[in-house]
């Protein structure tokens, strides 16, 4: 039977064979979180092998590719056209041309893959393996080319199964998704053998993060930081609402009087999300007296907030910053954001382009000097991470400072009750297994919450709920992951052994 499908689909021409590929790439989309049905990704990659060993030349098998990456990118990221309704008059004409744009642009790495998978290998084992290769190198690339873009990878598909997780200490989110498709793929084989190997490899990785996360105990039981009760703050402040200007102090005191609700007595520090205060806390006095009422006694808020250069200072420059302000009203630490969101806090091409970004205001944000690692009175250093910082596999800590914790501040309701907040949670709980490393999570509209060492979530709001939630720090694992201190390095050789395996076996055919 299998051999009898592989003919059908490798033999498909024209729109026919494109239009499949488009639809097995939205349903490969169906395994992201929220849906998270990871077997549809048997049937997706084994298809799309057939579609490429039925390609006359690498350029076809690109072209396929293409079509694939196209609807699986369209469909898992279509929440992205939530931040053009945010304000539709100015920006909702182009939500269909995002989509698809991004679709598209986002579908030439999946291009990239399927060519070169074809141009170096055979049908067979080899073509399977120089797939899971070229799948792996398309998306390292997606996360560097253009500022990097590395939301979507294969391996978030097992976001809901934190077993398959614990991996990724070893070798990563990309080296997860080298897995993910050398295992989903294998079934396009008709040799019963590879099937059941993979299967085998399958169980192999889950038992192993099973073991890992026994050895670790239940998630109640972990080490925690002593002394400190961290408040997250979610006001639940839609985005059309957050810069208005006849709501921007009612906006602000919400999350003071939020702050200072019951418990605030046992809280030692509390946690504002990205942006909390629109007011430019570093010149503005009068709010940060008023923000450090809500700040415990030898503790702090630390929140998100725009960063402005001193006024009579030209030229005129913001950044997105993370301040923490302590109970005198003083600003004891500064973190501005490195790796800005094009089209959304900056116009790349801007003297081409003739539009303005996303986000409130004419002037590009600027990016912040690099990584840091911040120490708050009361607290362990921490790596602070704002909005999507904290996607990139590899780049969510300073090396040279290594911290104790992640704090990620965001603000997803840019996206509304959309997949685009579970799938931006699903993927910064991958960097604290990568780097063995509890996260906390603070968005203004969820979803906020506490997450171990190991990925597994201690506490957490959900989107679209306005409240507080007050919970410990856990303690970091006692010596960085393996995967912590050699990086994407061994990935990168195995996705080339993969592929130097598949072009020797063409050489010797």
């Amino acid at each position: 039977m299998i051999r009898t499908l592989a003919t059908i689909v490798g033999g498909l021409a024209g729109w026919r064979r494109h239009g499949l590929a488009l639809l097995l790439g939205v349903l490969a989309a169906a395994a992201q979180p929220p849906v998270g049905a990871a077997p549809l990704l048997l049937v997706a990659f084994p298809a799309l092998v057939w579609l490429i060993d039925g390609s006359r030349s690498w350029r076809g098998a690109a072209l396929v590719g293409w079509s694939f990456g196209s609807g699986h990118f369209a469909t898992a990221l279509y929440w992205v056209g939530h931040a053009f309704l945010v304000d539709p008059e100015r920006f909702g004409w182009m939500l269909p041309f995002a989509i698809i744009g991004l679709g598209v642009g986002l579908g030439a790495f999946v291009a990239l893959a399927a060519g070169l998978t074809h141009a170096v290998s055979r049908p067979g084992p080899a073509r399977v393996a120089a797939l899971a290769g070229a799948w792996t190198v398309a998306e390292m690339l997606r996360g560097w080319l253009f500022t990097g873009f590395p939301w979507g990878l294969a391996a978030y598909a097992w976001s809901d199964v934190p077993a398959m997780m614990q991996v990724a200490a070893l070798v990563g989110a990309y080296g997860v998704s080298l897995l993910t498709v050398l295992i989903a793929a294998t079934p396009a084989l008709a040799d019963r053998r590879f099937p059941a190997a993979a299967l085998g490899l399958l169980a192999l990785v889950w038992a192993g993060g099973a073991v890992r996360l026994q050895m670790a105990g239940a998630v109640g039981d972990l080490p925690l930081v002593p002394g400190v009760t961290l408040r997250l703050v979610q006001a639940n402040i839609d985005q059309t609402l957050k810069w208005r200007p006849s709501l921007r102090e009612t906006n602000f005191l919400r999350q003071i009087e939020l702050s200072r609700s019951p418990g605030i007595d046992s809280v030692t520090h509390v946690i504002w999300p990205e942006t909390a205060s629109i007011f430019s806390l570093d010149h503005d006095a009068t709010h940060r007296a008023i923000i450090a009422t809500a700040a415990p006694p030898g503790g702090a808020v630390i929140t998100g907030a725009p960063r402005l250069t001193p006024p009579g200072v030209s030229p005129l420059q913001v950044w997105n910053s993370l301040l923490a302000i302590d109970h005198d009203g003083t600003l004891v630490a500064v973190y501005d954001k490195v790796h800005l969101v094009p089209f959304g806090e900056y116009m790349p091409l801007r003297s081409i382009l003739p539009f303005d970004k996303l986000t409130v205001g004419a002037i590009d944000f600027s990016a912040g000097p690099g990584m840091k690692t911040l120490t708050v009175s009361g607290l362990p250093p921490f790596s602070p991470l704002i909005c999507y910082e904290a996607i990139f596999p590899g780049k969510v800590v300073d090396a040279t400072n290594r911290p104790d914790w992640l704090l990620n501040l965001t603000n997803d309701a840019w996206f509304g009750m959309s997949a685009g907040p579970h799938q931006h949670f699903a993927s910064t709980r991958w960097r604290a297994v990568e780097e063995g490393l509890p996260l906390v999570r603070v968005a203004v509209t969820g979803i906020s919450g506490v997450v171990d060492p190991f990925g597994r979530v201690l506490r957490r709001l959900d989107l679209g709920e306005m409240g507080v939630l007050d919970a410990p720090l856990p303690r970091p694992l006692v010596h960085p992951t393996p995967y912590a201190r050699w990086g994407d390095g061994p990935v990168l050789l195995l996705a080339s052994f993969l592929l130097g395996t598949a072009i020797a076996a063409l050489r010797r055919g």
